[in-house]
């Protein structure tokens, strides 16, 4: 009965999600008549109708009609001009792209309307409670939970931005149409709307003409922190916090943050050699920057709500501390009616002159909002009105925390409305003038003038009605608070600005917020005074929204890593050493290198003289540590070494951190800011997976490091382990194996010294790359591995899908919280017995060594490679500002893993993400192990988790398609490869059912099953449209309509596969 119920509600829910499609498909078909014609349209839908028919034989089991009807498409396709290919190419991916839109709210609606969501905090909770874990125990395990989201700027991202933000207004419009209470009119200006957005979208540019530079990518990611999770994590801390207090009876501390948000983008150096110091220390500036922009935006709308006078002592002292410090400025009344001086003139001069030449894109907003010159890229800067608030109190002016009292004293004088509304005034405004940094003199004066003139007497009235401060009854407290922690805000700003643009910066300490904490204090005084004065609902709302948003955030919003190849630090010492005639240290055995590094570690002076001259590389890497030494821990993460294999790779950054310090320190003459950056090695190939436990032992056995991770880092050695390369390497299943055996050796490693450990995953968003569901992926983690803390990339296109809009952003946030927290109390089980492991080892072998003698050991795998997919053209889509090989090699083995996946995901092969795992079930299977086979997969999470991605990935691989690639565009010796290879996918689906117990792929996931049929119509037109454009650029490979063409299909299918590398 339960399964005829979920059926219905399935098929209601999916009613729901072709009926927003149909919606935006005929209103792109509209579109297309009024841009292209009608007879370009009906060409569009004949294709359409094709490629369905062709789909529903297939799917009827009459292979030959659909055989035909393929055919039949691929003729027309073939026959078609230039003009026409790429009016096809764009409308059908477009559709992909609307159908993935409404696929989105699909799935937010589902989550809308379910009454006990599966997953959530309140579901989880409840289970653990039921379970029999202690209240008190649930509640401490969820507080001191640590999880950080990594955003990375790998080039997966194939929508321009323009592109992505007018996806998010079609959603939010989607949203917008499920109201049930819209009106026959609102309905009509609703698809007005749709169809302006989307005709705007058919006269957009869909390609990117120009590569990012990673400054753009950093603020790509900034922008989701904007448009979606300033809005989400408050919402996400509620939730945690209202299922806390309903488990365990209280809830979630305010400035609790279970999760954390960090970054690569601007710190990922790993052979991108476009990510240099200088960008880093922009990236980490910047990143301040818009903290502090959304931290106004925040608090001005709080001054306006906390308008009450009812405060506590402490808080009102607080206040009136800060009224004193504003009016014991020298005759400030009679100064601000005073006309200029000419050092006053000097001084505004100088003052206008030294504004930034370019600063950071939006730093005019929102409080600029236009500029006097169309060209002008300075922001507006109002002169001095009524509410002048000026930036600093050295010239007898008044912050902006006075100007709110003065507002308020004039309510009690009746200038206001019971409701709040200030009333008109008759007192003459003066004009309100906008000028940019090269005002003139003259100018200046004119207006000084003016606004003088018209505030005689103004300031000596306030003076006579004003009451000294201690009397004074009509003040704002509150107002008057967040007025100074506003006027810090936009002091910090400010300097900000300054420092991105190379300008001295003289302001005072006292001025602007360096930490945290000190952005904390006046929040938190606000809101314990609003709690015991009895105004708890008010607390709760938008001032305790602002204060998660400050402990999640800080002042930084996402702290920065930094990552580099340990080539580099190697080269780096080469030098060092060089220069000190001390020999080449890239020469010396291991025991020698850690001798070296730890006899200067435990020195005292620098190791680098500061007139050492060094290669350009070299000097760039000396630089980063500068920089790092310079912004400290308060706004860098991690340093992340890639590629490290030894213990001497961690103590060589070790080193050349501290030595950074030093120079810097010495040169400051105080310490540097914040402390030592923790030093990561990312173990990425098989075979430096499999020494991973043995290069931590050795790290914990040399008593410096061991005394520096205990006093510098509480105890805590992270790890970070990589799943693109190893699959690369060896194949899917066998990184798979070797990277649950390396998790288990380093937690036993660090357990063997006392020490805790953090691990830290560097997952793609493609199944080929180590991606996956978040729920299923931490859920099969080895047991021990997920101790309370976790650290997770999110990568490319998936950090749209994931957080590209609030209500998604949510869900989330809440599924990487309730499954660490399930891993962490509830540990998912082991292998059984250690017959399990064994065959493991042997499908790991079969699988890994048939993987290898494809992919490395075939002659003409290569060509192959080049020959069936688009690998080489994708270059072109700028998606990216590192290139696509870590060197000039054009072999498999530098090429990097994304164009790798990308490019078997383009033909619909998915070859990464199945290669050699067929062989290996079936070699188990024929020694009689298939029970064996099935017992793990229902009883071992890990086991079961790499059978159900396999699956996943096989339903969207196609045979048909894959096999049209072969027929067009690979020489006839080389077909045979790839038959051999569809042979090979169809053995690995045959056994993947065997071990899985179903009948068919994705049994078990009715809904992607249904949603991979429904893209098929317009996907499968894009494949054999890419395989004809593909054909006549490879003869004419200058022509760049076509390479346009082909770029618009390679948008296409990735919006169709959901999934680019």
């Amino acid at each position: 009965m339960t399964d005829t119920t979920d059926d219905i509600a399935e098929e209601i829910s999916f009613q729901s999600f072709e009926d927003d499609f149909r919606l935006l498909g005929s209103l792109l078909n509209d579109v297309l008549q009024r841009e292209v014609g009608s007879q370009v349209t009906e060409k569009v839908e004949r294709n359409r109708i094709l490629a369905q028919s062709a789909c529903n034989m297939r799917a009827a089991g009459i292979e030959d009609m659909a055989e035909l009807l393929e055919k039949q498409l691929a003729s027309e396709i073939s026959k078609m001009t230039l003009e026409e290919a790429l009016t096809l190419a764009r409308a059908f991916s477009h559709c992909l792209n609307l159908m993935s839109i409404a696929e989105t709210h699909h799935r937010v609606r589902k989550t809308r309307k379910v009454a006990h969501l599966s997953k959530s905090c309140d579901d989880i909770f409840n289970q653990l409670v039921q379970g029999g874990v202690p209240p008190d125990e649930l509640y401490n395990t969820v507080c001191k939970q640590e999880v950080e989201i990594v955003l990375t700027a790998h080039p997966t991202q194939i929508n321009r931005r323009t592109l992505q933000y007018k996806h998010i207004r079609i959603a939010h419009l989607l949203d917008y149409n499920d109201r049930p209470d819209l009106g026959n009119e609102d309905r009509e200006m609703l698809i007005e709307d749709l169809v302006r957005e989307i005709t705007s979208i058919w006269q957009t540019d869909e390609l990117r003409r120009h590569r990012p530079t990673p400054v753009d990518e950093a603020r790509a990611g900034l922008n989701i922190v904007e448009q979606s999770l300033w809005k989400a994590v408050p919402h996400y801390l509620r939730r945690v916090s209202n299922a806390l207090k309903k488990h365990t009876g209280r809830p979630l501390p305010l400035t609790c943050t279970p999760i954390k948000f960090g970054s690569w983008m601007g710190g990922d150096r790993d052979g991108n050699p476009n990510v240099t110091a200088k960008v880093t220390r922009d990236v980490s500036l910047l990143s301040r920057w818009m903290a502090f922009d959304l931290y106004i935006r925040e608090v001005d709308s709080l001054r306006f709500e906390l308008s009450m006078s009812r405060c506590s002592d402490k808080l009102s002292r607080l206040a009136h501390e800060i009224l004193e410090k504003e009016t014991s400025s020298e005759d400030w009344h009679e100064s601000r009616n005073q006309p200029l001086n000419r050092s006053q003139l000097k001084l505004h001069s100088q003052q206008a002159l030294s504004l930034p030449t370019q600063l950071p894109p939006r730093a005019d907003l929102p409080s600029c909002t236009k500029c006097n010159d169309g060209d002008s890229q300075y922001p507006v800067l109002e002169f001095p009105g009524r509410d002048y608030i000026p930036l600093n109190r050295q010239d007898g002016q008044v912050s902006s925390s006075l100007a709110s009292s003065f507002r308020d004293s004039t309510e009690n004088l009746g200038k206001t409305f019971g409701n709040g509304s200030i009333a008109n005034s008759n007192i003459p405004q003066p004009a309100v003038t906008a000028r940019s940094a090269s005002f003139s003199s003259s100018q200046l004066l004119s207006q000084r003038k003016l606004f003088a003139e018209s505030q005689i007497g103004r300031s000596s009235f306030h003076k006579l009605l004003e009451p000294s401060p201690p009397q004074r009854p009509g003040i704002a407290p509150y107002r008057i608070v967040l007025g100074d922690v506003k006027d810090k805000l936009m002091k910090s700003r400010r300097r900000l600005e300054l420092l991105l643009e190379d300008l001295p910066c003289e302001h005072d300490p006292w001025d602007y917020y360096e930490t945290t904490d000190q952005l904390l204090e006046p929040l938190l005084l606000c809101y314990e005074s609003l709690q015991s004065c009895g105004s708890g609902v008010l607390a709760d709302g938008r001032l305790a929204d602002l204060i998660r948003r400050v402990a999640t955030f800080g002042i930084v919003l996402m702290k920065l890593d930094l990552r580099q190849e340990s080539g580099r630090h190697a080269e780096t010492l080469d030098a060092i050493t060089r220069y000190l005639d001390m020999g080449i240290y890239s020469e010396w055995d291991e025991e020698r290198k850690l001798d070296f590094l730890a006899r200067e570690l435990k020195g005292k002076r620098p190791l680098v003289p500061a007139t050492i001259e060094v290669a350009p590389d070299v000097r760039e890497v000396l630089d980063t540590f500068r920089v790092a030494a310079e912004l400290g821990s308060d706004s860098l993460g991690a340093y992340v070494i890639s590629m490290a294999s030894n213990a001497s790779d961690v103590l060589a950054v070790e080193l050349l951190q501290k030595d950074a310090r030093l120079a810097v320190s010495g040169e400051l003459g105080r310490p540097c800011p914040g402390g030592t950056l923790r030093v990561v090695p990312l173990f990425e190939t098989v075979k430096d997976l499999r020494g991973a436990g043995s290069v931590i032992r050795k790290l914990l056995s040399i008593d410096w490091y061991r005394e520096h991770i205990i006093k510098n880092h509480n105890g805590h050695q992270e790890v970070m382990v990589g799943y693109s390369d190893s699959g690369k390497d060896a194949g899917r299943f066998t990184a798979a194996w070797e990277l649950y055996k390396a998790q288990e050796d380093v937690v036993a490693a660090c357990n063997e010294y006392g020490i805790k450990v953090t691990l830290f995953h560097g997952r793609g968003g493609s199944i080929g790359r180590g991606g996956g569901p978040t729920y299923l992926a931490i859920q099969s983690q080895p047991p021990g591995s997920v101790m309370g803390t976790l650290r997770s990339t999110e990568q490319g296109e998936m950090v749209q899908a994931k957080f590209g809009l609030p209500q998604t952003a949510i869900r989330q946030l809440e599924i990487y919280t309730t499954a660490v927290l399930l891993a962490t109390l509830r540990p998912p089980l082991p292998p059984r017995e250690e017959k399990w492991r064994n065959l493991m080892e042997e499908i790991s072998k079969i699988s890994c060594d048939s993987y290898r003698s494809t992919v490395y050991e075939n002659p003409e795998f290569l060509a192959y490679f080049h020959e069936a997919t688009p690998q080489a053209e994708l270059g072109f889509l700028n998606i990216g500002s590192r290139p696509t090989r870590r060197k000039s090699s054009t072999g498999i083995g530098h090429l990097r893993a994304i164009p790798w996946v990308f490019a078997w995901t383009q033909t619909r092969f998915v070859l990464p993400a199945w290669l050699g795992i067929g062989a290996g079930l079936k070699g188990v299977c024929e020694k009689g192990h298939t029970e064996d086979l099935n017992a793990m997969y229902k009883e071992w999470p890990f086991f079961q988790s790499t059978i159900d991605l396999i699956e996943m990935v096989l339903g969207k691989a196609d045979i048909p398609i894959a096999k049209h690639y072969d027929e067009v565009l690979v020489s006839e010796s080389r077909r045979e490869l790839g038959a051999e290879l569809r042979r090979e996918l169809l053995t690995t689906e045959k056994y993947v059912l065997v071990v899985s117990g179903h009948e068919k792929l994705a049994e078990n996931n009715r809904s992607l099953r249904r949603l991979i049929e429904s893209r098929l119509p317009y996907l499968n037109p894009m494949n054999m449209l890419q395989v004809e454009i593909l054909r006549r650029l490879r003869r004419d490979d200058d022509n760049h309509k076509l390479r346009d063409a082909l770029l618009i299909t390679i948008n296409g299918i990735a919006a169709g596969m959901r999934n680019t590398g």
